[in-house]
């Protein structure tokens, strides 16, 4: 057992949908989140500078005693993933596009991905892609610009809804009946979405295998806990307040850092 807090860090506000899922799994588990929103979004980033930053990241949350990474981040985890884990002696969990259990399930054999440009042009995404979308015709698409208004806390916006209007009637047009969702952004998104795509499309976003996959790597390395009264620490370099915005209905203590 380990009272030591997991690691949890995005370009942004984006990964707290991982957390919530994370805390809804596992309420004993100490929690520190960092939301690196002064460089979000990691999507337009070069490789280069999004393993910088994801290294960054990774020594600021093991500087503060946590047990287990998760990378709540996809462009992070198509960019970086390989070389933290190879460095660092913790876990590291990661996120994909869930692109196998939609072409699995797909009736119209055509399914859509909405991602950042940072994870569509990764080797891990092609991989991914190429491995589970035999006989299906996959769509993808970035979502440029819809982070940035994400981070800035307008999700109902008009200008959020003529972007995903943009991005997604042609995918409604050539028959999708899955969305995959490639960045931890979007599922704030997902009533807009919805609305958009309609009953007859699936939306699938990471956040609930993510939980998962975290628990079960906490069991396999001993790793669990119990605590009564987990403190979550959350951190963001530009705004606390946009961040608190979206954890206001949680007991958190979120705080600026020059970072």
């Amino acid at each position: 057992m380990s009272l030591q807090p997991i690691g949890i860090f995005d370009s942004g506000v984006g990964g707290t949908s991982i957390w919530k899922e994370i805390h809804k799994l596992l309420p004993h588990e100490e929690t520190i989140y960092l939301a690196d929103s002064k460089n979000a979004p990691y999507g337009e980033k070069s490789a280069e500078e999004i393993l910088r930053l994801s290294i960054k990241n990774t020594e600021f949350l093991l500087n503060r005693g946590c047990k287990i990474i998760v990378v709540a981040c996809n462009t992070a985890t198509t960019n970086a993933i390989a070389y933290l884990r190879e460095t660092y002696d913790v876990p590291f969990i990661g996120i994909e596009p869930a692109i196998k259990p939609a072409a699995l399930n797909s009736k119209s054999k055509t399914i859509g991905v909405l991602a950042t440009k940072g994870t569509l042009t990764s080797a891990l995404f092609n991989t991914t892609s190429k491995n589970y979308s035999e006989g299906i015709t996959l769509l993808d698409q970035d979502g440029e610009g819809l982070v940035p208004l994400i981070e800035a806390g307008k999700v109902d916006s008009i200008e959020v809804k003529a972007l995903l209007m943009k991005y997604l009637t042609p995918m409604i047009e050539k028959g999708i009946d899955y969305l995959v969702l490639g960045c931890t952004h979007y599922p704030y998104l997902i009533p807009v979405i919805q609305d958009i795509v309609s009953d007859k499309v699936t939306i699938i976003d990471s956040g609930e295998a993510v939980a998962k996959q975290t628990k079960s790597i906490l069991e396999k390395f001993n790793l669990s806990a119990n605590n009564q009264r987990p403190k979550h620490k959350f951190y963001s370099n530009k705004s606390s307040e946009e961040l608190k915005h979206f954890l206001m209905d949680y007991e958190v203590s979120v705080d600026f850092l020059n970072f």
